[in-house]
């Protein structure tokens, strides 16, 4: 959008680049929303479970259904083991895909929570896909989930996968055997037949889902970051009440975005369980690097990121990377100190003296001291949450801006820069989510000027737990003529 309309406020704002006791700062309030926010509510969608053996291509197909490639896939079976869920819209409607990991009744350790959770989204959607791999046939293991399936009181339409010619069709018609009606042939891979799939979900999918939880407006979507290990999943699962996501004692169980709707003090939250962040983005490989992508979509689709750090270990880099990560996504944060009942007391000063020495410049952030081993203090999340997203939301009038402004300005003018010193002639809060402060100046503005004036900018109008945002605009000379 143009900034125009802020340089002529600017230009209006006073003789010289001043203001005085008599502007009218209400004619400017209309500027802070000519960017506006956006702003999609999240209305209940009926729910589409994606079931099937490992490596039949669930989260491929997935990726088909989308149209965009959102689903981790690699060749490697067992990528996914969470149940996952995306948005999706076919010819008008929407409804939500939930990917899960490959289904096998005979698994034990870890593979049979990921079992749990393709039963687990069974129970919860109101349609299921189940995916077979055409060119091997029906096996056993299908055979055991085909026979679960027909008990489930859901419409269930059976996917032959990997056809991907005319030829491969006539195999399909083994899958007949299953019980579960006609096999619809598909190629997740190139696209084959994954229209007329389409076109049959909606027609089985109800209108609205069984079960609706939350109000019209759609819950607040939190996301659950922080590295591997650091009790992300097991927050998850302390919060909703139930194993939700996969955990184990090896670190990175977690490959895809994990959300649930979790009612915490009385409200209903979306939470979003992520991969933990090994290393930048950049130097990832495999795997490992499209989970970073996930993770980093889902801080940016959430409002407020909740960074979760192990209280009971020195302060790493990675812990830094992941915090700064969330205050250029633009979104609310709180710092929860995860395993606090393996804190003592020289821990807790040590702890004190990091937060200190390395967390300075984000003493804004709401934090909190937890354990999801134990529950203690998962009560609090809620209302720092809230604290956080009225800050991240919050507006504040050009009238007040501007009167808070000149007094700062009158104590503690600009830094001389090149002989001259900048002269700030207008400020206005261009945005919300985040707080977007921005300043139009004679001249360039030092960044630790500009830290001072987000200081100040807190300490008159709060916005715990919100990153604050200052861009400052020079405003052109004329040219003379």
């Amino acid at each position: 959008m143009s900034e125009e309309p802020f340089a002529d406020a600017a230009e209006g704002a006073g003789l010289d680049g001043t203001w005085s006791d008599e502007t009218d700062w209400a004619d400017y309030d209309h500027l802070s929303d000519e960017l506006g926010e956006d702003s999609v509510p999240e209305s209940g969608r009926p729910v589409l479970a994606v079931v099937g053996r490992p490596n039949v291509g669930k989260s491929t197909l997935v990726n088909r259904l989308l149209g965009s490639r959102q689903a981790v896939v690699k060749d490697t079976p067992g990528v996914t083991r969470d149940r996952v869920t995306y948005d999706a819209v076919w010819s008008g409607r929407a409804f939500s895909v939930v990917d899960t990991g490959g289904w096998d009744p005979d698994a034990d350790g870890m593979y049979a929570s990921v079992t749990s959770q393709a039963e687990m989204a069974m129970s919860a959607a109101d349609a299921i896909l189940f995916v077979v791999d055409a060119n091997v046939g029906v096996s056993g293991t299908d055979e055991a989930a085909a026979k679960v399936l027909r008990r489930s009181r859901r419409p269930v339409i059976v996917v032959a996968n990997k056809v991907d010619d005319q030829v491969a069709v006539a195999g399909t018609a083994e899958l007949w055997s299953l019980g579960l009606g006609e096999p619809h042939p598909v190629s997740a891979l190139h696209g084959r037949g994954s229209g007329d799939l389409l076109d049959e979900v909606l027609r089985v999918l109800p209108e609205t889902p069984r079960e609706q939880l939350g109000g019209a407006a759609g819950p607040r979507r939190v996301a659950l970051v922080g590295k591997p290990n650091v009790g992300k999943s097991s927050m998850l699962n302390r919060l909703v009440g139930e194993q939700r996501a996969v955990v184990d004692e090896v670190a990175g169980t977690t490959v895809d975005p994990v959300d649930s709707l979790v009612e915490l003090d009385d409200e209903v939250w979306r939470f979003v369980d992520t991969a933990g962040l090994r290393k930048r983005v950049k130097t990832a490989d495999g795997t490992e690097y499209y989970a970073s992508l996930r993770t980093k979509a889902a801080i940016e689709a959430a409002e407020v990121a909740i960074v979760l750090i192990d209280g009971s270990e020195p302060l790493t880099e990675q812990d830094l990377r992941i915090i700064s990560m969330v205050i250029e996504s633009g979104r609310a944060l709180v710092i929860a100190y995860n395993k606090w009942d393996m804190v003592d007391d020289d821990r807790r000063r040590s702890l004190e003296k990091e937060i200190d020495r390395d967390l300075v410049r984000v003493r804004w952030a709401e934090r909190v001291n937890v354990s999801a081993h134990t529950g203690r203090a998962v009560t609090k999340l809620a209302p720092t949450l809230r604290t956080a997203l009225e800050s991240w939301d919050q507006r504040v009038s050009t009238g007040q801006i501007n009167s808070w402004l000149s007094d700062i300005v009158a104590a503690h003018p600009p830094p001389v820069r090149g002989g001259k010193q900048p002269k700030i002639m207008f400020a206005t809060q261009a945005h919300a989510r985040p707080p977007t402060l921005v300043l139009f100046s004679s001249g360039f503005l030092e960044a630790g000027y500009r830290r001072f004036l987000e200081r100040k900018f807190r300490e008159a109008f709060g916005f715990a737990g919100s990153p604050v945002r200052v861009v400052v605009r020079i405003k052109e000379r004329k040219s003379s003529r």
